[in-house]
């Protein structure tokens, strides 16, 4: 019993701040600012554009509609909605889709299956739908899902962190690393052995002090900010008007489902390591939320939302659960989308300084999946589900590669990978023989 006891006190998180709890004004603004920083909400949307070639006006638009997607969806749904401490974000899950699509000049079929595929899951999650399918989101599936968005988002944190990959002149410059292992270590050092507002504001204090190395080895480059407006307004439909394609609607459709699933994981790590109970009326509210936020987003030039894993594994880190100081965060991403002078103040932030503070975050998200995957029911089948779904996301897109089209798409992206193959496993190795199980045993015996 003791043993018992020792083992769910280091599994639970230790949170300071809970869910309800107000701070004051201004450390509500500087947890917030953590959060806008730790999502790095602005880096899919200039990744997305850079790789499709936008002229700078539209990929001025794709950033401001990001921002302004997210800053409304986690205003609501930390007001309103499902009322945990979750930011909104785009997926990651669409990146590859948005530029495969943009560099074949289909972004209006693109933009027309995610408004389509909003729409299904909007219905979905009203009528209960959504909540009804809760039994194929088990802690072996959204353990696993976790795990291999993390492990996804590792591959882009350490392209940052190393100065990108073998072959460019910057890949483990020493001037690099001497930005990004300092800032790495302030967090992790802050976050395991700080006490107080060292702790809580681990992400900040490492943020100022990669910074400033950064400053001083002379990375920081604050001629873009003059370049860029005071105020600005998205456009509506900058791509042109929305149209149907049956091919490019399956494969956006399942990276829809794909987030959903990630979306779900986030929302049961969240209310874990919150106490809070994930009833049927926070998972309706929230993907009703998720994907209106989606359609915004998509009438203004940007691409879906949704929960995003590592600002859960801020909370980890920082013991704070406030949704308050989610609220602030929402009411940041909307000043950065309407004032694009702020966004690239935000954005100049070096990539070293990034891939510092994001490491630990991605850390985070990994154990936390650990931690879900540690309390699943220990079953062969669980275990099947968790081993397949985490291999295959890890190993199957480098096996796959130079495979082109949709399937390449999908075969190349580890979170759709991860997550397909967990649901996938799921009903058949627990749900289907569960329910053949049950069958059989309501026959009637026969004399």
């Amino acid at each position: 019993m003791q043993n018992q006891e020792y083992q769910e006190q280091i599994d639970m998180p230790a949170l300071t701040v809970g869910v309800e709890e107000k701070l004051p004004p201004l450390r509500n603004v500087l947890y917030g600012l953590q959060h806008v920083f730790v999502s790095n909400v602005w880096l899919d949307p200039i990744f997305v554009a850079a790789m499709i070639g936008l002229p700078v006006a539209l990929a001025a638009n794709m950033v401001n509609a990001i921002f302004i997607a997210a800053g409304l969806v986690t205003l609501t749904q930390a007001t309103r909605l499902a009322r945990l401490p979750i930011v909104q974000g785009p997926s990651a899950a669409f990146d590859t889709l948005m530029i495969n699509a943009g560099k074949a000049n289909s972004l209006p079929a693109a933009g027309g299956s995610i408004m389509l595929s909003a729409i299904i899951v909007f219905i979905l999650a009203v009528t209960g739908v959504l909540d009804r399918l809760r039994s194929l989101f088990t802690k072996a599936v959204t353990g696993s899902v976790i795990i291999a968005v993390g492990i996804a988002l590792s591959g882009f944190t350490l392209f940052e962190f190393l100065g990108g990959s073998q072959g460019m002149s910057s890949f483990l410059s020493p001037q690099i690393l001497a930005i990004s292992i300092p800032t790495a270590l302030s967090v992790t050092c802050l976050s395991l052995f700080g006490k107080g507002y060292l702790r809580t504001y681990a992400f900040l204090i490492a943020l100022v002090i990669g910074d400033i190395i950064a400053a001083g080895l002379g990375q920081i480059h604050l001629s873009a900010i003059a370049d860029k407006a005071w105020f600005g307004l998205p456009s509506l439909l900058p791509y042109g008007a929305l149209t149907l394609d049956g091919t490019t609607f399956v494969t956006f459709f399942i990276g829809y489902i794909v987030a959903v699933i990630e979306a779900m994981g986030v929302y049961h790590a969240a209310s874990e390591m919150t106490n809070i109970t994930l009833d049927s009326k926070r998972i309706r509210n929230g993907f009703a939320g998720e994907a209106v936020g989606s359609m915004v987003s998509t009438l203004i030039g940007g691409f879906p939302t949704t929960a995003y894993a590592q600002n859960v594994g801020l909370l980890r880190l920082t013991g704070v659960g406030s949704r308050f100081t989610v609220m602030v965060a929402g009411g940041i991403f909307l000043v950065l989308g309407f004032i694009p002078k702020a966004g690239a103040l935000l954005a100049v932030t070096p990539d070293a300084v990034v891939g510092g503070i994001f490491l630990p975050a991605a850390v985070s998200l990994i154990y936390t999946g650990l931690s879900t995957l540690g309390s699943m029911k220990k079953t062969e089948a669980n275990y099947m589900i968790a081993g397949f779904s985490i291999l295959l996301s890890v190993s199957l897109p480098n096996a796959v590669k130079g495979v082109t089209g949709h399937i390449g798409d999908f075969l190349s992206n580890g979170i759709m990978i991860g997550a397909s193959t967990a649901i996938l496993l799921q009903l058949l190795l627990v749900m289907i023989p569960g329910w053949i199980k049950k069958t059989n045993q309501q026959k009637p015996v026969s004399n």
